[in-house]
């Protein structure tokens, strides 16, 4: 199981964000923990200065803007 972590702050990137890494992942079968982290000085404790940020397994792996559909496939 991944450990799936969207940092932002409820703006519609970060809701695209979710929505597109729960869609992709229930595509590809991958079970998934998701959290969604809202807390700025959570968010700021990654090193993310721009959102959404994605963590997977612990590490950051996207900040910025939405994820391609290409680039959320190759976390699962």
């Amino acid at each position: 199981m991944k450990n799936v972590k969207v940092l932002g702050t409820g703006c519609a990137n970060c809701r695209n964000t979710v929505a597109l890494i729960e869609t992709v992942a229930k595509e590809r079968g991958a079970e998934i923990a998701l959290e969604k982290v809202e807390d700025m000085a959570a968010i700021i404790g990654y090193g993310v200065m721009s959102t959404p940020g994605v963590v997977v397994d612990g590490k950051v792996v996207h900040a910025g803007g939405v994820p391609s559909r290409e680039k959320v496939d190759s976390w699962f």
